[in-house]
Parts: C-alpha cells; structure tokens; sequence
C-alpha cells in the first residue's frame, strides 16, 4: 500500500490500531518524494535523516502511551516559518543558508503534537507573488499539470500536499496565499482570524496582515491541524487570548439553520465561466444540505487591491529593512564603503518584486505622501471591515470562488505584475478586515484543473467554516481523487 497517499486521519487510525508504524509513514512519503519532486519541485530543504529520526521517537512515544495529537506524521512547513534544524530562506538570496536561533511557535506546536518534520517548502520571496515564480531557487509545478503555476505565495505546500509529498503543510497567508494555491491545487486551505495563530517564528511580510494557516487533503485533517497550532502564545503580541474550541466536532452533516451570504461583487467582469459554475454548483451543496442562501453586498470590495497594495508594501518596506547585510543574510563583499554595502547588498540579494514592494512602501509611506495614500488606504481599510461587519449581521458565512481563473500556464503573466495583483481580487478582503477564510474543492475545469470554493467567516467563527467545508465536502465526492503523477 502506498501510505503516502493517506490523509492525516487514515493514517492516525492505522498507527492507533498498530497496523503500521511512524518509520513506515515516513519512508513511504520520502520513496513518493524521490518519485515526483523532480517533477513537482516543492521542496527547497529535505532533512531525510532527521525525519526517520523523528519517526523513530514518534514510534516509542505511542509505544509508551506518551503519542500526542499528531504523533508519527510527516508534514512539512512553508519556508517562511523559522526552524533550527534547516534553513529559512524565504525563498530569497538574502537569506540564502541562514539557520534560524529558534523554531516559530506553530513549528513548535507540531513537532510538540508529535509530527515529523520533513522539509520546508518553496515559496514566493519572501511571501510577495501569487505563483510562486518569484522563489529564488525552484519554481513549484501545480501536480494536476505540470508547466501550470502552483499559486503562491505557498506555493510549494499546496503542490507537497496534492503530491503527496507530506500528510499536511503550512502555509502563510497575507492577501490569499494559502487559499489562493489550495484552490489551483486542489487541496484545502485556511486562513485562521488574526490573533487566532501566533506568528512568532513567521518571518514578517506585512505584520497586520500575515497569518499561519494548514493546507490538507481534507477537511477533517484542516481540523486536526488547526486544533494543534491554535491558541494564545505570549511571545506574539497580537495573539489573542480566547479559547480553542473542539474543530473536529464542528465536522457534522447538514447546514439548517445556516445562512450563507453570496456577496454579488464577487460574482462579476473577469471571473472565468467554468469557475462560475464550477462555484455556483458548491452553493447548491449548500443548500442542499439545509443552509438558507441569501444575498449580501460588500460596497468596498473594489478598493480592496489598492488598499492592499499600499498597506502591505508600506509594511514590507519596514519589515524588511533589517536585510542590511550588517548581522546576517547576504552582504556583498565588493563594496568599499558602508553605503555602497547596503545598497548592493539589497540590490543584489532581493528580487524584483521583492524590490517593487519595497520601493512602492517607501513611497507611500514619506514625507508628504503618508496622508495621501497609506493614511487614506488605513480609513478605507476601516470601511472594508464595516461591510463585513454588516454582512455577517445577515449571514453566517459568505461563499465566493477563490480566484478568478484556475491555474495558468508557468511565465503567462510573469511580466505583468499589475494582472497578478488584480488575481488576488477576492482573498485580499480577508486579510485587510482579519477574518478567517477557507478554500475547499469544488469541481474541475475542461482541462482537469482544479477549482476552490471559498468561505468567509465572522472573527472566530473557523467552525462555522469547517462544517459548511465538510458538508460542500461530502457532497461534491472529490477526496481522493488525485493527479496523475509517477
């Protein structure tokens, strides 16, 4: 049996039942490794020996009765997030072999919980793209087709986990990068409310923005991951201080008594036909499971990507200041002067977008532009939380497609930044007003792409998601279903 190709919760069943064992999960994801990453190419970092060192841990913990909730299962992380046992890059020059002096609290909560660690993920630099194109080192391919973009900015945690690289990911998500590629890989993806997942660890893009995320093969492995990197960690500032429900038992059949939302201006110009339907047969799931439809308005949600893209490369163009090439990441050794050292170091260890989010920051953010442009994105931003607030008066929850198109051709857009921020049109919301947001399949396009239907929720309100995602689930007959790889 191929176990690699086992959701999280299968494979928990079989190692509670003795009928494998952690060593045996993890030589088999790593055989399935060896098999398609010179296909898939998700993995900037492999630690091999210390997975089946895990592995073997994991083994006498369950054997001494001390398993924890993911004890012996190999999952790998974005490589955004700081570990000490492998780099942390952030898909970027800059940061090319730096070891991290810690693990970021959700690393921490996993390998505590019992996983294994197998690798860390390619990405976006530093989290700034929707394709992935912008990793320094690899360009992910999306498993359904190859030569087609995985998404980004976790780009690579979406593709390990359609592959079957690793049982689950995590992901970063700052305007949809865990929904965005969840969605044109076919896997599911949250974005949990900020403040619900610390982000010590994360390494910084836009801080008011950022959150961790899982992406899985189904919706009861999201909550099973969520229910282990959840909760209030003091080393975080704006982490929140509330209690973690039970997510696992929100995963119940049928919706009476749930309004779902459909706001009218995700529905319009420029969303592909067969996404449209592909959406609108996910709502008739819902409905059919007993939720009440009803029509909601989100007046703002075309200032969204101009908020966006003044609030988080104002924030960028802060975070990433401390690449100075001074205490650690790349420094060019030619220069012969202080000022010339930072200036080549930064030209040459950032991309180009790396480098157009910074300098677009730094613009909106000097003197006699701050009022002009990030003062008034921050008030706009203000109404945009208002309609959701509003919103989610008359409704549960709210159902879109994720993105307007499924996955293109790698290169298609590459040098049109402006078509690959207009991309992310209908995840940005999300993260400006701190809402959680989840992608889950729905259907393929002609070409056997992949298609997510996404659901929006009140602050806190992640169960209320997971149970609409696992009723969408259930009726749409998808799990399981996977691309053909070698």
């Amino acid at each position: 049996m191929e176990y690699s190709s086992l959701t999280l919760h299968e494979a928990l069943g079989l190692l509670d039942g003795g009928q494998v064992s952690s060593v045996m999960l993890t030589e088999s994801v790593l055989a399935r490794i060896d098999a398609v990453e010179p296909t898939v190419q998700a993995y900037l970092a492999l630690d091999r020996d210390g997975a089946l060192r895990q592995a073997h841990q994991a083994d006498q913990l369950r054997k001494n009765g001390q398993a924890g909730p993911l004890c012996g299962l190999p999952v790998a992380v974005k490589d955004v997030l700081c570990t000490t046992s492998m780099p942390t890059t952030c898909g970027s020059r800059m940061l090319e072999g730096f070891v991290a002096p810690y693990d970021a609290t959700a690393v921490r909560r996993l390998t505590d919980a019992g996983a294994v660690l197998l690798g860390k993920l390619a990405m976006d630099e530093f989290a700034m793209g929707s394709t992935s194109e912008n990793c320094a080192f690899k360009v992910p391919n999306n498993p359904w087709k190859p030569g087609y973009v995985a998404g980004g900015s976790s780009g690579g945690s979406a593709a390990a986990v359609a592959a079957d690289e690793c049982f689950a990911s995590l992901g970063s998500d700052t305007g949809g990068s865990i929904r965005q590629p969840a969605s044109l890989c076919g896997t599911v993806g949250m974005k949990p409310t900020y403040g619900r997942v610390s982000r010590y660890g994360l390494v910084a893009f836009a801080s008011s923005l950022d959150q961790v995320g899982p992406l899985t093969k189904d919706v009861r492995d999201c909550a099973l991951m969520m229910q282990v990197i959840s909760g209030h960690d003091p080393l975080d500032s704006t982490s929140i201080d509330r209690p973690v429900p039970d997510y696992t038992s929100a995963l119940q059949e049928g919706l009476k008594g749930m309004k779902i939302g459909i706001p009218r201006e995700y529905f319009g110009q420029g969303l592909d036909p067969e996404v449209e339907r592909s959406v609108r047969e996910g709502i008739v799931m819902l409905k059919d499971a007993g939720a009440e439809i009803v029509e909601v308005t989100l007046p703002h949600t075309d200032y969204c990507v101009a908020v966006y893209y003044l609030i988080a490369p104002a924030e960028a163009s802060s975070n990433l200041a401390r690449y100075d090439g001074v205490r650690y990441g790349f420094r060019d050794r030619s220069a012969s002067s202080l000022l010339e050292m930072y200036s080549r170091s930064r030209s040459k260890g950032f991309g180009d977008e790396v480098k157009r989010r910074i300098l677009i920051g730094t613009y909106a953010l000097s003197s006699g532009y701050y009022d002009a442009f990030y003062k008034k994105a921050s008030q706009v931003r203000t109404l945009i939380k208002d309609d959701f607030a509003r919103a989610f008066a008359a409704c549960d929850l709210m159902v879109s497609p994720v993105t307007p198109t499924p996955a293109w051709p790698i290169g298609d857009k590459a040098d049109d930044p402006l078509a690959l921020y207009l991309s992310d049109i209908l995840t940005l919301s999300a993260n400006l007003a701190g809402i959680p947001g989840l992608s889950v399949p729905c259907g393929f396009n002609g070409e056997g792409l992949p298609i997510g239907l996404q659901l929006q929720a009140a602050h806190f309100d992640e169960e209320k998601l997971l149970r609409a995602a696992y009723n969408v689930e259930l009726r749409a007959g998808l799990v399981g279903k996977k691309p053909s790889l070698a």
